[in-house]
């Protein structure tokens, strides 16, 4: 598939599930589409609830499907939001992203309804530079695994 269908497919899912989005705090609603390695779709929406902290955004919600179904390798997501300009992804979900991807095309769409009023192209490497991930963790681990060692010997 080329990358302008993928991104056709992906905006299409996005804005088809972003009208399934809960938001009746924010009346903000999210839809997000991601596409993997696998050939596989997953959307996710934004859940608000009245405990903030409980909310789930679209990007997330998208992650946790494409997980439930056992794939592991998103190659592109488009976000749709409303309006002139296009939102982006929170950095919550930026560093989620980041745990499956270290980057990958992410397209961001502005929108009325289902007509799209703006696109915006960029990358997870943009939108996330010096992204702490797994292999920081597994970094900083040998060394304190070596320096404890040097400690007992």
């Amino acid at each position: 598939m080329s990358e302008k269908a993928l991104t056709e497919m992906l905006t299409a899912l996005a804005l088809t599930v972003r009208e399934r989005a809960y938001a009746p705090y924010s009346h903000y609603k999210v839809g997000a589409a991601i596409a993997t390695a696998s050939g596989k779709f997953y959307v996710g929406c934004n859940v608000e609830n009245a405990s903030y902290g409980g909310t789930v955004c679209a990007e997330r919600g998208a992650i946790m499907q494409m997980i439930a179904a056992g794939d592991q390798e998103p190659i592109a997501i488009v976000v749709a939001t409303e309006g002139d300009e296009p939102g982006s992804p929170c950095g919550f979900c930026r560093q989620v992203l980041s745990e499956f991807a270290a980057d990958m095309p992410i397209v961001l769409v502005g929108v009325s309804g289902k007509e799209v009023l703006a696109r915006k192209r960029t990358t997870l490497a943009k939108l996330l530079p010096m992204a702490f991930r797994k292999d920081t963790l597994q970094t900083a681990q040998k060394r304190v695994a070596k320096k404890t060692k040097t400690l007992k010997t």
